[in-house]
C-alpha cells in the first residue's frame, strides 16, 4: 500500500498564492533572525578567553563567569536587583490589579483620560520619567533609598498590570460576582474565591512584565539609586562606560537564560490555569 504524500496546498491553489505563502514565512523567519541574532551574539563572547569583546574568538574559557561570582560589586548588585524587583512587582501587581478592577466596574466621564494617565509611564520617554521621579522623590528624602527605588520601579510596572488585567476582565462574567454576593459571600470572599481565580492569568502576566521591567530598568535607577542601591543593569552600564569586560557578556548570558526560563514558566502556568478552568 502506497502512502500519500502530505500536501501543503489544496489542489486548486494558484502559483501566486503559493509564492505569497512562502514569502510571508520568509519574512517571518527574517524578522525572527533580526530580533534574535543581536541578542544571541553576546553569548559566545561570554566564553571567550580574550579580555575584550571581539570576534573571532581566540579561545574558550569560563574565567568571566568565575569573575562574576567572585566580584563583591556584582554580588551586591545581584542582591539589590533581587530585593528591588520582587518588591516592586508585588506593589505594582496589587496597585495595578485594584486599579484595573476599579476601572472595569466604574463608568464616569474622563475614564479614558484616567486610563491614559495610568499607562503614561509606558508612553512617556523614560528619561523624562526619571527626571520627574527624582524631582518628586528627592524633596521627600526618598532619593538614594531602597524605598524610593522600589516605589519608582513599581510605578513603571503598574501600566503593564493594568493593561493585562483589564484585558482579562473584558471576558469576565460579572454574573459570577452577583451570584456569589447573593449566596451570602462578602466582597472580600468574592474577590479571592471568584474574581481573582478567573483573572489569574492576567495578573500573572502583568506581574511578569512588571518584574522584567524592574529587573531591566537602568535609567530611573541612575537617577534615584545611590552607590549602595546599584542594581545589575546599573552595574552593567557602569562597566560598559568604564571598562568593557567580557564579565558583562557573562551576566548578559545569564539574564537571557533567566528571562527565557521566566517566559517558559509563565506559559506553562497559564496553560495549567486554563486547563483547570476548562475542567471546572
Amino acid at each position: 500500500m502506497q502512502l500519500e504524500k502530505p500536501m501543503f496546498f489544496a489542489p486548486h491553489t494558484s502559483l501566486i498564492q503559493r509564492m505569497w505563502y512562502f514569502t510571508l514565512r520568509g519574512i517571518c523567519v527574517l524578522t525572527l533572525l533580526y530580533l534574535i541574532l543581536p541578542v544571541l551574539a553576546i553569548v559566545p563572547l561570554s566564553f571567550s578567553s580574550s579580555t575584550f569583546l571581539v570576534y573571532p574568538i581566540p579561545g574558550w574559557s569560563l574565567r568571566w563567569y568565575q569573575n562574576l561570582v567572585a566580584s563583591d560589586e556584582w554580588r551586591m548588585a545581584a542582591k539589590n536587583s533581587f530585593l528591588v524587583a520582587p518588591s516592586a512587582t508585588v506593589l505594582a501587581t496589587i496597585l495595578g490589579t485594584l486599579a484595573a478592577i476599579g476601572m472595569n466596574k466604574a463608568a464616569f466621564k474622563g475614564k479614558s483620560l484616567l486610563m491614559a494617565i495610568l499607562i503614561s509611564p509606558m508612553i512617556v520617554p523614560v528619561v523624562v520619567v526619571g527626571v520627574g521621579m527624582y524631582l518628586f522623590f528627592a524633596p521627600l528624602g526618598l532619593a538614594n533609598t531602597y524605598v524610593g527605588l522600589i516605589m519608582a520601579h513599581a510605578s513603571l510596572g503598574v501600566p503593564f498590570v493594568v493593561t493585562t488585567v483589564g484585558a482579562t476582565l473584558q471576558g469576565f462574567n460579572q454574573n459570577l460576582v452577583r451570584a456569589s454576593l447573593s449566596l451570602g459571600a462578602n466582597p472580600v470572599e468574592t474577590f479571592f474565591r471568584v474574581t481573582l481565580p478567573a483573572i489569574a492569568p492576567g495578573v500573572i502576566s502583568g506581574a511578569l512584565f512588571a518584574f522584567a521591567t524592574s529587573f531591566d530598568e537602568v535609567v530611573v535607577t541612575l537617577f534615584l539609586a545611590g552607590a549602595d542601591q546599584a542594581t545589575l543593569p546599573r552595574q552593567m552600564f557602569t562597566g560598559i562606560r568604564e571598562n568593557i569586560s567580557p564579565t558583562i557578556a557573562a551576566l548578559a548570558t545569564i539574564l537571557i537564560v533567566f528571562s527565557t526560563g521566566l517566559l517558559l514558566a509563565l506559559e506553562w502556568l497559564r496553560g495549567r490555569i486554563a486547563q483547570r478552568q476548562s475542567i471546572s
